[in-house]
């Protein structure tokens, strides 16, 4: 099956051979606890017992996202950041050594060097794209390689395959969070990575109305591991966060198309204003990323961030006149939302970190949504009047 057939029918085929009601659509089994036959005491169990360990809708999901990676298998979790943890706690030991993408959603950094230092994880961060800052950085302990690609929030672009390539002549696992590009656009596993993750709120779910995350691995040995952690630590979702997440995911694939179609238009609007320094998006040809984006992604995605002028003042005069564009944290939902990573997402980090990373207190990230595109740029086409408004009326020194 294509990937559309896969999201809206891998985990909810209708059961009739096995004695089931046929549901077209997978029903939601609220129940904590299962009830089990009497058996000999000696005799392994069988189904299900408890909803941490396992639950008829959230097996349904784990099916689904893994049909969607191209995955052997999939775990599905409360969170994105449990997602994470999951990974990290099941695969890392005290002494071991990580090395991350410079540019990190804040929340993965502060796992890094808030949750996992207290127990001996060390990380260095690293520009990924120039192969001897990444080798320079490989130690004896080094045990994982994780990255975002596209990245929160500048959006750059690794190249998956070759920096796969170079952590298994190594021995050294590497990890792909891939919520940006979505499987939709991009399918890290096969392109050698080892781990996928995801925040499934984002686009996967895509209506701002359900949290989650999920994990893909193709490696059995890892796979037990997490799966193993997965009902010890307990992080799990709901049933009917289960069901939203399915949900969402059957229209992934046109919410997609219609995402990158509109973030195409804002970034090239963006682009050609005098009020912006830069603008990051991959689909840009005059993106330093742009060519290698074009090889491994299918789509550029949803996701586009410029820096504007006129200091944080005018960040502030910008983001008053927008009308459809919220300024809220998250992504991937049907509507428009902007971020300001410096006081938001990436509040985390110190200025200074911020700032070698290439984060200003004037970069905003947009979360481009599947509204009319007329309509959005008309909304930053209000927001950038009014800051060149600010602009003219500023006293001069």
């Amino acid at each position: 099956m294509r990937f559309s057939t896969r999201a809206i029918h891998v985990g909810e085929e209708p059961d009739l051979e096995g004695g089931g009601n046929g549901d077209v659509v997978a029903p939601i089994h609220p129940s904590t606890t299962f009830a089990r036959k009497v058996r000999e005491v000696d005799k392994p169990s069988s189904g299900y017992e408890y909803s941490r360990t396992g639950n008829p809708t959230r097996d349904a999901l784990e099916k689904k996202l893994a049909a969607l990676e191209d995955a052997k298998y999939a775990l599905a979790f409360s969170s994105g950041l449990a997602a994470e943890a999951t990974v990290t706690l099941s695969l890392l030991r005290a002494g071991d050594h990580v090395v991350a993408s410079e540019d990190l959603y804040g929340g993965t950094r502060r796992l890094f060097s808030r949750s996992l230092a207290p127990f001996g994880v060390s990380v260095s961060y690293v520009d990924l794209s120039d192969p001897d800052d990444l080798k320079s950085n490989i130690r004896e302990k080094t045990r994982m390689i994780w990255l975002e690609s596209p990245t929160n929030p500048l959006l750059r672009v690794y190249d998956i395959k070759a920096i796969s390539e170079f952590a298994h002549t190594r021995g050294i696992l590497c990890v792909v969070d891939n919520t940006f590009a979505s499987p939709y656009f991009q399918r890290p596993l096969g392109m050698g990575c080892d781990i996928v993750v995801h925040s499934t709120t984002k686009y996967l779910g895509g209506h701002s109305d359900v949290v989650g995350g999920a994990v893909m691995t193709s490696n059995e040995e890892v796979y037990s591991k997490l799966r193993f952690n997965q009902n010890a630590i307990g992080a799990v979702p709901s049933p009917f966060d289960c069901f939203l997440t399915m949900r969402g995911i059957k229209t992934l694939a046109i919410r997609m198309e219609k995402h990158a179609a509109n973030a195409q238009r804002v970034a090239e609007y963006l682009e050609s204003s005098r009020q912006v320094n830069r603008v990051f998006y991959p689909g840009l040809p005059s993106n330093p990323h742009h060519e290698l984006a074009r090889r491994q992604m299918s789509g550029f995605g949803g996701m586009v961030s410029a820096d504007l002028k006129g200091g944080v003042k005018g960040v502030n005069a910008f983001l008053s006149a927008l009308k459809i564009f919220t300024l809220a944290e998250s992504l991937g939902g049907v509507e428009s939302l902007v971020d300001h990573p410096a006081t938001m997402t990436h509040a985390g980090m110190s200025g200074e970190e911020r700032l070698a990373v290439g984060i200003t207190d004037t970069l905003l990230r947009f979360s481009v949504g599947i509204e009319d595109v007329e309509d959005l740029i008309e909304d930053l086409e209000r927001g950038l009047k009014n800051l060149e408004h600010h602009a003219a009326t500023m006293p001069m020194n």
